[in-house]
């Protein structure tokens, strides 16, 4: 038994004044209590100030990307042992920055999928986006032509035990070739992905960075966009209707937002050709959770520099930056997070699972409190902390 005693508390969902204490048993949390009771048999544990919350989610990762250009480039190429390495490395620095969970959305056959119960963290993960004949990351395997082997695919993953379908709906920056501004697939492709994968009782999501590829996707039926960029001739741009749309069939978004350093030069180019703007897209996000869009929180990390592993506090703190509220964005990261991957993380709630992080200061007040990660809670067993010993009975 682990009681954690803080001076308050974000329970996924609201802000929960101090002092609190969070005890946890076998695993899951068994109660949240406020001031500091006494807790027979429980190593008690002072984190001082500090605020708890769940768990942070990483809802979009890129396990076997090693941070740098080119990451994704790279993958094919390496052998199992560097592979395996470079995973490693990923979760040890999402880890550190707190996230307890994270879905990888885009591995190299499988390699992902076929190792996820091995990690500390839990790790959910789609295998090999589905995507055309040489479309956006081809070379992960995920290459199909026509309705029938859409269908082969979405079996295939069944079959792997996939906890979600991932398709590319449109091309993206980081696939030479592929057109950001078009489409990969019809609308009746992509009905035919989301009909097979709903048969198989699971979720699709799907990249889109033009306007027609999330407008398509809205159509078939998805149940999440990545990145839903709405890219047009003229840039970004969100038709409210679209927006209703997106609201009214509970289709859950994921902006990717979060860069540490600049793209490099080529990729700003690119974005110069097509009216794409961080700045717009950052926008984009608030104005959509403003409309009802359940927003979830998640960095692209590991496709390079920028998008580097473990910059979760980066990513909440640019929906904050957008317009969503600090409640709304933290809630993007745990308790939304979790019922949009149908986990039973990312609540301090009896039951749930003890998944839980410390941080320095109060992120309700001040996002960027959610970079100062001072403790990890996996299951309940600490994992990871800056605590001296004396603050540990």
């Amino acid at each position: 038994m682990l009681a954690l005693r803080a001076g308050r508390a974000f329970d996924g969902e609201h802000s929960v004044a101090g002092p609190v204490t969070v005890i946890t048993e076998n695993g899951t949390i068994k109660a949240v209590e406020q001031g500091s009771p006494d807790v027979p048999g429980a190593e008690v544990v002072d984190l001082g100030t500090a605020t708890v919350l769940p768990g942070l989610i990483d809802t979009h990762v890129h396990l076997g990307g090693d941070s740098e250009l080119g990451a994704l480039d790279r993958i094919p190429g390496y052998t199992s042992d560097e592979l395996d390495a470079v995973i490693r490395t990923a979760l040890e620095r999402q880890l550190a920055a707190g996230v307890t969970t994270v879905r990888d959305l885009g591995d190299h056959q499988w390699s992902v999928i076929d190792q996820r119960d091995r990690h500390r963290q839990r790790v959910l993960g789609s295998g090999p986006p589905i995507t055309s004949n040489q479309g956006h990351c081809w070379s992960m395997g995920g290459e199909t032509t026509g309705e029938d082997e859409l269908r082969q695919a979405v079996r295939e993953r069944a079959e792997r035990r996939v906890d979600v379908v991932k398709v590319m709906a449109s091309g993206g920056f980081t696939t030479t070739g592929t057109a950001v501004s078009g489409c990969q697939f019809s609308e009746q492709e992509l009905r035919v992905v989301v009909e097979e994968a709903h048969h198989h009782g699971l979720p699709v999501t799907a990249h889109a960075h033009s306007l027609d590829s999330v407008q398509r996707a809205v159509a078939a039926g998805v149940d999440g966009i990545e990145h839903c960029t709405c890219l047009t001739d003229k840039g970004i741009h969100v038709p409210v209707e679209l927006m209703d749309a997106i609201a009214e069939a509970d289709i859950v978004v994921c902006h990717t937002l979060g860069t540490v350093v600049a793209p490099p030069p080529q990729l700003q180019e690119l974005w110069a050709k097509v009216g794409m703007s961080y700045a717009r897209k950052v926008d984009t996000a608030g104005r959509m959770f403003d409309h009802g869009v359940k927003t979830v929180a998640g960095t692209d990390g590991g496709i390079s520099a920028g998008k580097a592993h473990g910059i979760i506090g980066v990513s909440v703190a640019d929906l904050v930056k957008g317009g969503v509220p600090n409640a709304g964005a933290l809630a993007a990261a745990t308790s939304q997070a979790a019922k949009a991957l149908g986990v039973t993380k990312g609540v301090l709630k009896p039951g749930w699972d003890a998944d839980i992080i410390a941080v320095q200061g109060d992120p309700m007040r001040d996002i960027t409190a959610l970079r100062s990660v001072t403790t990890v809670v996996i299951g309940g067993q600490i994992v990871t902390t800056t605590l001296p010993m004396d603050r540990r009975e």
